[in-house]
């Protein structure tokens, strides 16, 4: 047998530890805030340490207790959505998604329309965040979409997703008829992208320009980044992955498309379990994602 504790025991915890409060977990759970309490000293009786510190009015959990809820917290998400998963339909499946911010809203998320449409047996559950995932530890998470780096672990497989094409982009008002892109881009306002793989410094030197020493607005998130160069705010150095729709619709333009050498980085990174690669909900998935990668980057 596992050596676990009673799940009532840990449920009691969890919901108190969430709500700081016994009578809201007693509440929750249908039961009275004496049991939460006997429920709770049980579970630190078994564990030999205390969980909460307690007042008149509320408890809170000790350095103890928030770890073990923050483990329990990922458990309970992960049972919630396997309990979904079986209450679908026979055939239905569900797919976890996680996915860097930038590339979540402005490339995958307007491409899931099709992908639901072809698959409409497949339910998708789109997660969002910064930092890598690392999907030995969330598994109630079916792949994982990183930018900048993905965590290497023992039996994750990690696909780049193709290099990306990272260039300058301005609203075409900015350039008008004005001078030359090699002239005009020590001048124009410039704004930085604090979490992109490519710095301002690395495209100045790549085509021999001196980098102007004054001071940048700064976003932490590249459809920022692209949202503030629609509005004219100043060019941007980001990847023409986040600016597709903004350049077709001649929102955005790219400076110096002619005149400019183009920095190609792989930045965003495709993670599985190696035991699930045969799953069929990730492989039709995947299939569909790079089938649009090479259709976006023109094959």
């Amino acid at each position: 047998m596992r050596k676990i504790p009673n799940f009532v025991l840990l449920r009691a915890f969890e919901a108190a530890a969430r709500l700081e409060s016994f009578t809201l977990a007693a509440h929750e759970l249908h039961l009275t805030p004496s049991a939460i309490s006997h429920q709770i000293r049980e579970l630190e009786e078994n564990f030999g340490t205390s969980l909460f510190r307690r007042s008149h009015r509320r408890v809170e959990p000790t350095p103890e207790g928030h770890r073990l809820l923050q483990s329990l917290t990922r458990i309970m998400d992960a049972l919630e959505a396997c309990c979904a998963e079986v209450s679908l339909a026979p055939s239905g499946q569900v797919l976890s998604v996680y996915c860097a911010p930038s590339l979540a809203v402005k490339w995958l998320g307007p491409r899931l329309p099709g992908f639901m449409t072809d698959n409409p047996d497949i339910t998708i559950r789109l997660s969002s965040g910064a930092e890598p995932m690392d999907l030995t530890q969330a598994r109630e998470l079916d792949i994982a979409i990183s930018y900048g780096v993905a965590l290497q672990r023992p039996g994750i497989e990690i696909t780049p997703l193709g290099c990306e094409t990272i260039v300058p982009m301005c609203a075409p008002s900015l350039k008008g008829r004005r001078r030359n892109w090699r002239q005009l881009m020590t001048e124009l306002p410039l704004i930085d992208s604090s979490l992109s793989q490519v710095s301002w410094h690395d495209w100045f030197s790549l085509n021999g320009l001196n980098l102007p020493q004054r001071n940048r607005p700064s976003f932490d998130r590249g459809a920022l980044s692209v949202s503030a160069a629609v509005d004219g705010m100043g060019v941007i150095l980001e990847t023409t992955r986040f600016a597709e729709r903004e350049l077709a619709r001649g929102e955005l333009v790219e400076a110096g498309r002619n005149e400019f050498e183009r920095i190609l980085r792989e930045t965003h990174f495709f993670s599985q379990r190696i035991n699930e690669r045969r799953s069929e909900k990730i492989v039709r998935f995947k299939d569909w994602l790079f089938e649009e990668l090479r259709a976006s980057d023109g094959g």
